[in-house]
C-alpha cells in the first residue's frame, strides 16, 4: 500500500483547520503545513496535529508555497488540501479504498472537487482536480494564482470526492491584485490570462473583462474548457452591459471549440425563454438535457444543466406555449431528479389546482412550503437557478 503525505499551505485557518485535519485522519501517513503568515491561532491549532509545520514568507505565489509544502513531503505522494476542504464520510472510505488499490505505478490521480452543494448536500458545481501525485518525481505547480500542475505520467481517475466548505470570504482583491501586478510585468500566459478575465467578471468590471477575455481567445493559445468558459463569461458580461444580442454570438462561438456543453445549452435556451421564443429555447433544452456528461475533461462541471434544469425550464416552456400536461410531464421529470426540489413542488400544487397529475405521481403529497420560488411562473426575465462559474 502506497504512503502519503499531506501537504497544505494555511493563513488565518484557525476555525476550518481543525475539521480538515479530522477529516483525514486515518487516512495519510504524514501532516506537513506550511503557514503563510498567520496571525491567529493556525499555528497552535497544527502543532497539535503533527511536528512538521514550517512557515514560508508570503511573496504573492500560490505555486511557490505548494511547491515548497510538496518539497518538504517524506512519503511516496503528496496530497493537497485547502484549510476548507474536507472529506465527508463516503469520500473518506471511497479514499481508503483508492490508497490501498493504488498501483505503485501511478504518477498522478485525479479526483472530483465538489465547490457547491444544495441543500441535499447533491453537488451543483464540480470539477476534477490533481489531487494526489508522486512526491519528489518533477510535478510542479503553476500559476501565481488560480495554480495548478500539469498532468503528465500514468493518470488515475478516482471517485473520493474532496468537498470544499467555505466558512468565510477570502481576502477580496487578492487574486486580481496579484494578476494585475503580474500583468503590469508583462502579458500574462493563456490560463492566468483566462483568469484574470474571470476575476474581472467576479469583481463586476464587466466592460474591462471583455477585451481581456476576447483576446484570450483570439490569441488561440488556451485550452478548451477555457476557451468555452471564457465563451460564457463574454455573455455574462456582454448582458451586464446591456448588448445581450453580442453575449449570444459568445455562447454560438463556443461550438466552434467542441461539441455542445449542456451548460452552454440551458444558456442559450435562457436567452430565448426570456424573450418569449419558445420554440428555440425548447430546442435548446431538449439538446441539453440529451448531452452526455463528462466530468473528466477537466472543465467546470453544473450537475443540474444535465437534466434538472432543462426539464424544469421545459416545463414553463410549454406551459405557455398552452399545453399543461406536456409541462407537467416535464416537472415530473425534474422531480425524479430532484424529488424534494422546492420548484417541482411549486409547480406541481399548481397543476394539482389545474386538475392535471400525471399518472406518474399518482398518490404523491404535494409537499413544500407555499409560496417557495420556483421557475415555474415567473418573469422570465429572472435568471436560470444554475448560477455562474
Amino acid at each position: 500500500m502506497i504512503t502519503i503525505s499531506l501537504c497544505m499551505i494555511v493563513k488565518n485557518e484557525e476555525d476550518t483547520l481543525p475539521r480538515c485535519l479530522d477529516s483525514v485522519q486515518g487516512l495519510i501517513d504524514e501532516i506537513v503545513i506550511v503557514d503563510t503568515g498567520s496571525t491567529d491561532r493556525t499555528v497552535e491549532i497544527a502543532k497539535t496535529y503533527t511536528g512538521r509545520v514550517e512557515t514560508f514568507p508570503w511573496c504573492d505565489d500560490f505555486a511557490a508555497a505548494r511547491n515548497f509544502s510538496f518539497s518538504l513531503a517524506r512519503k511516496e505522494y503528496c496530497l493537497w488540501l485547502d484549510a476548507d476542504d474536507v472529506f465527508l464520510p463516503d469520500d473518506r472510505e471511497k479514499f481508503r479504498q483508492l490508497k490501498e488499490s493504488l498501483s505503485p505505478k501511478t504518477d498522478m490521480v485525479m479526483l472530483p472537487y465538489h465547490t457547491a452543494l444544495d441543500e441535499e448536500g447533491r453537488p451543483t458545481f464540480t470539477c476534477y482536480r490533481e489531487r494526489l501525485v508522486r512526491s519528489h518525481a518533477g510535478f510542479l505547480w503553476q500559476g501565481a494564482v488560480h495554480e495548478a500542475i500539469p498532468p503528465r505520467g500514468e493518470i488515475v481517475y478516482g471517485d473520493a470526492a474532496v468537498t470544499h466548505r467555505k466558512l468565510r470570504a477570502g481576502e477580496p482583491g487578492r487574486n486580481l491584485r496579484i494578476l494585475e501586478s503580474l500583468r503590469q510585468k508583462g502579458p500574462l500566459e493563456p490560463r492566468q490570462q483566462f483568469y484574470y478575465g474571470r476575476e474581472l467578471y467576479d469583481h463586476k468590471a464587466f466592460a474591462k473583462a471583455i477585451p481581456v477575455l476576447e483576446s484570450f481567445l483570439q490569441d488561440g493559445q488556451g485550452w478548451i474548457e477555457n476557451n468555452i468558459d471564457a465563451c460564457r463569461l463574454l455573455y455574462y458580461c456582454y448582458t451586464q452591459i446591456q448588448k445581450p444580442e453580442a453575449g449570444l454570438s459568445w455562447l454560438l462561438e463556443s461550438l466552434k471549440y467542441d461539441a455542445p456543453r449542456a451548460e452552454i445549452c440551458c444558456e442559450i435556451g435562457q436567452y430565448f425563454l426570456e424573450r418569449h421564443a419558445y420554440p428555440p429555447a425548447i430546442f435548446w433544452y431538449e439538446t441539453a438535457a440529451s448531452r452526455p456528461r463528462s466530468d473528466y475533461g477537466g472543465g467546470f462541471v453544473l450537475p443540474d444543466c444535465y437534466g434538472y434544469i432543462p426539464f424544469l425550464q421545459l416545463c414553463v416552456c410549454y406551459d405557455r406555449l398552452g399545453d399543461p400536461a406536456k409541462a407537467a410531464e416535464y416537472n415530473e421529470k425534474a422531480g425524479k431528479l430532484k424529488p424534494s426540489s422546492p420548484a417541482v413542488q411549486y409547480n406541481r400544487r399548481y397543476f394539482l389546482s389545474q386538475g392535471i397529475l400525471p399518472s406518474a405521481v399518482d398518490g404523491l403529497p404535494a409537499e413544500g412550503k407555499s409560496g417557495e420560488p420556483s421557475r415555474f411562473g415567473k418573469d422570465p426575465d429572472d435568471q436560470p437557478a444554475h448560477g455562474n462559474p
